[in-house]
């Protein structure tokens, strides 16, 4: 039936079932908008861990980089390792999204620089979301139609995958996704490696494939399209991009305690670092097994190595797999786009004074608004790889905003709107978006509208009034006052959007705070550390730093050293 044996069937509607069930269990726990958006802030390590994974993890993913290495080589990696030297700093930033208890990044943007500048950040939100569920849906629908010859459209596919992850998402919010994704983290894993040991079989092992295909198609740098430019860049705009991805304060906001939280984002994420290595080496495989796709027509190889390498049974498992990453990260994307629109729109310019129920609703009916957009987007969007790179430029232009508040109290409004003007004028005129546009690829794109939005930023600041004092103040002592010692909060009558159900902790023994004894943040205190550093003080993030780098060496090290096997 479709194409897919009544067994593989039998699988994934037995995967169908056990998550619909879960998803109808969580709704139990969900009886605030704070439980929706944030799970009651109740994720321990391991749900953290999970719910990064599942949410930052999906088939688009996979696509776009099986589909890049299938054509450039082991260097089309870079289009999702392009965080992997990020991600030790994920340690220093998740403490900053938990200890400030917002609920949205447009809660930031709110309480730093202002309600327009939320509302601004809330459209290039909800616009994010929308164009990731259409990415998620594509690259999903793209191979699933390949797998099952073509007796399935990817017009049909993308509306079964939708009516199937509304069955139970759009009820128990991100209450359900820190259950749920514990086990779509076990098939996301899967999807990455269970290829690999029958493309071997089937190419006659490694030293076999390698002969059918030119070397460079085993480096980490390639000749074209990736270069060693390419790549800096990549990651350097990544960096700045990645600290104002809408999901991320759900993400690095609903764990009990900080550490919960860098944990959890830290590590989900190496997760997603080392399976990436399985995508691009599906990618390489196909190549060498399945040669002849060209142009966009590279997408289709990760379908195709399913379905004529694995056997009846595992298929099943492996569509349920790639199912498991729509799921995953759509529901993480609708519920924080519902979070976004609720919040800084619905209830900022309609109903300031709505009771948890009214909210509740609104954010059921506004996910399905982004489900819907999503939708559209994936019928319309050509490749994953050009969507990819549209994202990556806008979450930049917002970032730059984020890094620069959170570590200079001078940072104003009217720097920001500097920045994003000019950062979306350097984009439209060095890029390739106009006839008057001087189309340079992406790279040299980035090299110029990054310093010109940073040095725009702190000049217009330099030279405009400063934020109230008064909402600086709120901002920064949230930011000095560690999970655990809400009291001191509420003692200087700071308020807090959403408590949430964090670990208790008090000063320590010898009457310091927490901050100086070793939960201080070197972010936060970046332009004063001359004057306060000390180890014991930053221990936790110095610590938690160090051992985060040294797994990107050991991962880095294992893809090249597995690499040159043959």
């Amino acid at each position: 039936m479709f194409g897919i044996s009544v067994i593989d069937l039998l699988v994934i509607a037995f995967y169908v079932f056990i998550v619909i069930w879960l998803g109808w269990r969580a709704k139990k726990k969900v009886s605030s908008s704070g439980d929706y958006f944030m799970g009651g802030r109740r994720g321990s390590k391991i749900m953290q861990v999970a719910n990064a994974l599942g949410a930052g993890t999906h088939t688009a993913q996979a696509i776009a980089v099986s589909g890049a290495t299938y054509q450039i080589g082991l260097a089309g990696i870079w289009y999702q390792w392009l965080y992997l030297f990020s991600t030790p700093i994920y340690w220093l930033l998740a403490p900053i999204y938990r200890r400030l208890r917002y609920i949205t990044i447009g809660d930031f943007f709110q309480e730093r620089y202002g309600i327009k500048l939320a509302s601004a950040y809330s459209v290039m939100g909800l616009l994010y979301f929308i164009g990731e569920v259409g990415l998620i849906l594509k690259a999903t629908s793209v191979s699933l139609e390949a797998i099952s010859g073509g007796a399935l459209s990817a017009e049909v596919i993308v509306i079964l995958l939708t009516v199937f992850f509304l069955s139970y998402s759009v009820l128990g919010g991100l209450a359900s996704a820190l259950i749920i994704n514990l086990l779509q983290g076990v098939l996301i894993v899967m999807l990455s490696f269970l290829i690999i040991p029958f493309a071997l079989h089937a190419g006659g092992g490694i030293s076999a494939m390698k002969a059918k295909l030119p070397e460079y198609m085993f480096s980490f740098v390639a000749p074209e399209e990736v270069t060693l430019f390419f790549i800096i860049m990549l990651i350097v705009n990544g960096l700045i991009g990645v600290s104002v991805l809408p999901h991320h304060m759900a993400i690095n906001g609903s764990g009990k305690s900080e550490m919960n939280c860098r944990t959890g984002w830290t590590y989900g994420n190496f997760t997603k670092r080392f399976a990436t290595l399985g995508w691009a080496f599906v990618g390489v495989f196909a190549a060498a097994l399945f040669p002849g796709l060209s142009g966009d027509k590279r997408e289709f190889a990760f379908g195709m190595a399913i379905t004529n390498l694995l056997p009846v049974g595992l298929v099943g498992v492996m569509i349920s797999a790639m199912i498991a990453t729509v799921l995953a990260a759509c529901h993480n994307y609708m519920v924080g786009g519902s979070a976004l629109f609720t919040r800084n729109f619905y209830k900022r310019f309609t109903h300031h004074d709505s009771t948890e129920k009214e909210k509740l609703r609104v954010a059921r009916i506004s996910s399905l608004v982004v489900v819907v957009g999503g939708v559209t987007v994936a019928l319309i969007i050509p490749t994953v790889v050009d969507g990819l790179k549209y994202i990556w430029q806008i979450t930049a232009f917002f970032g730059i905003a984020f890094w620069v508040g959170v570590m200079w109290k001078g940072a104003n409004r009217y720097g920001v709107w500097a920045s994003l003007i000019t950062t979306i004028a350097a984009s439209l005129y060095v890029g390739k978006y106009t006839p008057w546009s001087l189309g340079l690829p992406f790279e040299y794109q980035i090299a110029v509208y990054l310093p010109a939005g940073f040095l725009s930023l702190i000049i217009v600041s330099l030279f405009t009034k400063r934020e109230p004092e008064s909402q600086l103040n709120k901002f920064f002592t949230l930011l000095h006052t560690p999970v655990g010692e809400e009291h001191k909060l509420k003692e200087k009558g700071v308020d807090m959007m959403l408590e949430g159900e964090s670990v208790v902790k008090q000063s320590t023994a010898d009457g310091k705070s927490l901050e100086e004894n070793g939960h201080s943040l070197l972010l936060v205190d970046l332009l004063s550390l001359k004057s306060k550093f000390s180890f014991k003080r930053y221990k936790i993030d110095i610590i938690g730093f160090v051992l985060a780098v040294l797994f990107v060496i050991a991962i880095l090290f294992f893809g090249i050293f597995v690499s040159n096997l043959g």
